[in-house]
């Protein structure tokens, strides 16, 4: 421990940059260069020889300071900007759902109706064929009690033919030439 190396003043007037703001951003705007004024600029090369160099210094990091500060109140505002429109955009999306879900019931409740009403189309064209073939087995039972009186008939008049011996005028027409 004999010798002691000298400690440098400069070494407190470094201060670390602030942290990045915690919300998500771009990674190509922590590359981005902080510009830093030509006055301070032109400085920089004569930090050693330059009595003024803790004021330059201060002065650089000064701005430095200021500049991360503008930087993160930019970052914080497109935040807010960007939390506000994907809100919106959710709202939109949720008010676009409901309403689908409107038109989808009352899709259902107008096909429950058509439904219904071809049920009961159906019911009451079945009645009309019931109908139909009740009235058509209703004629068919007067044609073929008709006949059946018909024939009743034509054996009477035959029995007639033959108990007198005439031979009906009718079936002679036929066979006449």
């Amino acid at each position: 421990m004999g010798e002691e190396q000298p400690v440098k003043q400069d070494t407190e007037d470094h201060a670390p940059p602030p942290p990045p703001p915690p919300h998500i951003h771009d990674a190509a705007e922590d590359k981005s260069v902080i510009p830093v004024p030509e006055k301070i600029a032109a400085a920089e090369p004569d930090k050693e020889k330059s009595p003024n160099n803790r004021d330059s210094v201060l002065a650089r990091v000064e701005t430095e300071k200021r500049q991360a500060l503008v930087k993160a109140w930019e970052e914080n505002e497109k935040a807010k900007v960007d939390n506000k429109a994907h809100k919106k955009i959710s709202a939109i999306g949720s008010w676009e759902n409901t309403k689908k879900a409107d038109v989808e019931a009352q899709l259902r409740s107008f096909e429950e109706k058509l439904e219904k009403k071809k049920a009961e189309y159906a019911e009451k064209m079945k009645n009309k064929v019931a109908e139909l073939h009740k009235e058509a087995e209703e004629k068919r039972a007067m044609i073929e009690a008709k006949k059946g009186e018909e024939f009743l008939e034509i054996e009477e008049t035959a029995a007639k033919y033959r108990s007198t011996g005439y031979i009906p005028k009718k079936f002679l027409a036929c066979f006449s030439s």
